[in-house]
């Protein structure tokens, strides 16, 4: 069982993403992403695979939760540094986890 050190040991960030890009090398369908996780964090890159439900256009702007210290993980030529988090639908397929409301604060830390 997990306890709450366990938990807090994972520093999981609310971001806002600034650039979605392709990312035809990836083995399963993926886009490239810019997070910026604020002034203490800054901008990092990830890998994710959301492009069943999610368009480059549309994630702009949008804000995710990520854990941003993992260490970085080599995919293919891209580095991604940090996991963006979503959740399965009924298929499978990623759904981001964003706060319920647009005033969270960029950097904000989840507890």
């Amino acid at each position: 069982m997990a306890s709450l050190d366990d938990f807090l040991k994972l520093d999981i960030r609310v971001g806002k993403i600034v650039e979605a890009m392709d990312f035809p090398e990836a083995r399963k369908p993926a886009y490239k992403l810019r997070i910026d996780f604020g002034p203490e964090i800054g901008l990092k890159e990830s890998s994710a695979q959301i492009v069943t439900h999610y368009t480059k256009e549309e994630l702009v702007g949008r804000l995710v939760l990520g854990v941003v210290n993992f260490p970085p993980c080599q995919i293919g030529h891209f580095m991604s540094e940090v996991l963006t988090l979503g959740v399965p639908d009924e298929n499978g397929e990623v759904i981001l986890i964003k706060p319920d409301d647009e005033k969270a604060v960029i950097g904000g830390r989840l507890y």
